[in-house]
């Protein structure tokens, strides 16, 4: 005789007849609640797990007007920047009992603007963004219009109208550049230079203070422009002047990782004839050969300190909106001929 299986989901009425308690005492339960003894909670929880019991979030949800749910916009998921900022973002949104919908935006503001509606539509509680390249005051007027509470991180269209977390880029830049003249370099050259968004022009606006502080040459720029490519002729032309520069500083580490192909390319040797400087710190810097020196910008922390500002918005929508700038970390390695060394 074959056994019958219901698909009826279990009440949390039977969770409670079955554990022994009332359905208020099992409620207080799901709800965490600190009135219930320890051995009672792990009584009710093992009869939750034994019988299958899933919980109604939907209803709940209705009950205090929120869905604990987010959105997380983002320019570029191939890249690793944003896999470490999103861990960042799930750590905050775990210990908040939130599920984060990711959606890449691949540098479009209009695959953005659908991206957001959709969101809307989902009927998310807010989004974190990172600006698509082109984004502009639309796009704030577009998360007003569909009432979506909103931080920006890592870049911003404009930081009067919400919240938002960067790295300080500009400071992170002027420290390598100091550390570059320190150990005897003059002739350092910025690759990367993209006018394309706030984070872009803070690192271009960095490298020019910290070379006009220093009395260095300000023409040592190379473009650079998406996927983390650069102007190679221009490159090349530099490195075979007749007064070559004799270090770079990159726009992020995955240029700084192709420089350093190209150097070595070339017959230079990198660490000793010429270093190179990233950003970022991403897993494959410190597995280079030689090893990357590279500006910290901990996307994980911006990450998680964007997802505590969100949920702050929600709790209290009138709250002065926030400026969280994040120190960076210049991590010496071995392309600036140094052993590794933390400053």
């Amino acid at each position: 005789m074959k056994k019958s299986f219901s698909l009826a989901p279990v009440s949390l009425l039977a969770v409670a007849r079955e554990a022994g308690v009332s359905r208020a005492t099992a409620s207080l339960v799901l709800r965490e609640s600190p009135l219930v003894a320890t051995e009672t909670r792990e009584r009710v929880q093992e009869v939750m797990k034994r019988l299958g019991y899933i919980y109604n979030r939907g209803a709940a949800n209705l009950r205090q007007n929120r869905t604990h749910t987010i959105g997380l916009v983002l320019p570029n998921i191939a890249n690793p920047f944003f896999s470490k900022l999103t861990a960042g973002v799930d750590e905050i949104n775990d210990t908040n009992d939130v599920v984060c919908f990711i959606a890449n935006s691949s540098e479009s503001v209009d695959r953005q603007a659908r991206q957001l509606q959709r969101l809307r539509e989902h009927n998310v509680d807010g989004v974190i963004i990172c600006p698509a390249v082109g984004s502009c005051q639309t796009l704030l007027d577009d998360l007003k219009r569909l009432k979506l509470p909103f931080v920006q991180a890592l870049r911003q269209v404009s930081s009067d109208e919400s919240d938002y977390v960067t790295a300080d880029y500009a400071t992170g830049i002027e420290k390598a550049v100091t550390h570059l003249v320190r150990t005897g370099r003059r002739r350092i050259m910025f690759v990367g230079n993209m006018n394309v968004h706030s984070a872009a022009q803070a690192r271009y606006e960095g490298f020019m203070r910290a070379v006009a502080l220093h009395h260095l040459p300000q023409t040592l720029i190379v473009s650079g422009g998406a996927e983390n490519t650069y102007d190679e002729a221009v490159f090349d032309t530099l490195l075979n002047s007749s007064d070559p520069p004799d270090s770079a500083i990159c726009y992020n580490d995955i240029m700084a990782l192709n420089v350093m192909n190209r150097l070595q390319a070339h017959g230079i040797a990198v660490g000793k004839e010429f270093a190179v400087i990233g950003m970022d710190d991403l897993p494959q810097a410190s597995a280079s050969y030689p090893a990357l020196t590279t500006i910290g910008t901990g996307p994980r922390d911006i990450g998680r300190a964007a997802a505590n500002l969100l949920q702050a918005r929600l709790e209290n929508p009138e709250r002065s909106r926030e400026h969280i700038i994040l120190s960076p970390q210049l991590i010496i390695r071995a392309s600036c001929g140094q052993n590794a060394y933390l400053g």
